[in-house]
């Protein structure tokens, strides 16, 4: 019965808010990651998070004046308790614009529990969020559980502290870990037209990135658009579009990491390498099956009027997923991209980042290992996706 009230009550508060927005405001994601399960290997070395806080850094896209935050306990076993949640502009290292921390609340209340498998939103929050700033988010933690919900491939350092951190006190830093936990989402109330989700690999996520100057190509795609579009990088390392990798499969967070976004209007499929990397027989069934994948997918998004742009499989050659056979896959999957008709656009990140003299290579100057590519290679896959949206 309590929880029945406090369902109600947040209802309550949300149609409330949602009654007093402008005509043609609405949520819009300015900020996401996937949450994943988190395994020993990716907790902190020194604290299991339990009365301690931690100061996380992100990079928004869009800019507005109101906002919530999503906070995800989906893939722990048992409750996560929040004693208090604020924010703040970002400045070097762990250090934040005092003058700008806020607290939010949930359900009116700084605290919250938030039970295994569940997540929650924040009350809304008047904030004023710069397009493309870093913005601080600071959790202050009670009981934790064993295994955290996180994104692993935060390619930004978090802070970890003892105790209660407090905006106006020094942060004192026991720990660092490059990883997120438990912020799924940033979502601003906004007019703005269009927000793009990104389902992703570690090419995606920013393998070869570097930590803390938020280098991805989804990041320079942001900057190339000019904070008027919603970019969220729903990209997971090692994940594989239809069985095995690391996390859940792009096929089964689909309808969480990429539908449940909100105010999105384009999604783009960026997935299959890792599919094509760890197959080692029965070529032309997996070809086969990452196409039928595709067109579930976008038939998916196209069910609930969104856009949808292929990104064609970026070369493999030199890398520890190179063969013959392998690469056939690949060849078979792109020409489909390119010849389907499914799709609403094609982002050929193929064509444009690969060697002309060797077209089974990354163009040596973008790569990293010959499968993820450097900062070089991924602003130039940004600069190029953004000119498919830029009318």
């Amino acid at each position: 019965m309590k929880q029945l009230l406090r369902t109600i009550c947040l209802l309550a508060l949300f149609f409330l808010f949602a009654a007093s927005l402008p005509a043609q405001t609405r949520w819009v994601g300015t900020w996401a990651t996937a949450p994943e399960y988190t395994g020993k290997g990716d907790m902190p070395r020194t604290t299991t998070l339990a009365d301690c806080s931690i100061r996380q850094i992100v990079k928004v896209s869009l800019g507005g004046d109101t906002f919530r935050m999503q906070l995800s306990n989906e893939f722990s076993p048992s409750p996560v308790e929040i004693k208090a949640v604020y924010v703040a502009d970002a400045r070097d290292s762990s250090d934040i614009d005092v003058r700008t921390a806020r607290y939010l609340t949930f359900g009116g209340k700084r605290a919250v529990t938030i039970e295994a498998g569940e997540a929650v939103f924040s009350d809304a929050t008047n904030y004023r969020l710069q397009p493309l700033q870093r913005l601080a988010i600071t959790i202050v933690y009670g009981q934790t559980p064993e295994h955290a919900t996180s994104h692993r491939g935060s390619r930004t350092t978090s802070y970890i502290m003892k105790g209660e951190s407090k905006p106006k006190k020094p942060f004192l830093t026991t720990e660092k870990v490059d990883h997120w936990y438990n912020i799924a989402a940033i979502d601003i109330a906004s007019n703005a037209q269009h927000a793009i989700a990104i389902l992703g690999n570690s090419i995606t996520d920013g393998r070869g990135s570097t930590t803390n100057l938020q280098n991805r190509w989804p990041d320079a795609l942001a900057e190339a658009l000019q904070g008027e579009v919603g970019v969220l990088n729903l990209g997971i390392g090692g994940n594989c579009l239809m069985a095995g990798g690391l996390s859940q499969p792009g096929r089964e967070r689909f309808d969480r990491d990429i539908l449940g976004q909100r105010g999105i209007t384009t999604v783009i499929l960026f997935e299959g390498i890792n599919d094509i990397g760890g197959s080692n027989k029965d070529y032309d069934r997996v070809a086969q099956k990452l196409i039928e994948t595709y067109q579930q997918l976008t038939e998916k998004a196209h069910n609930q009027g969104l856009k949808v742009y292929a990104a064609t499989i970026t070369p493999i050659r030199n890398s520890f997923y190179w063969s013959h056979f392998h690469e056939a896959i690949r060849q078979t999957v792109n020409d489909w991209m390119r010849t389907s008709n499914i799709f609403d656009g094609i982002i050929d990140f193929d064509q444009h980042v690969r060697d002309p003299q060797q077209p089974s290579q990354l163009l040596q100057a973008y790569s990293d290992d010959w499968l993820h590519l450097n900062p070089a290679g991924y602003e130039a896959m940004g600069k190029f996706a953004a000119k498919v949206f830029i009318p």
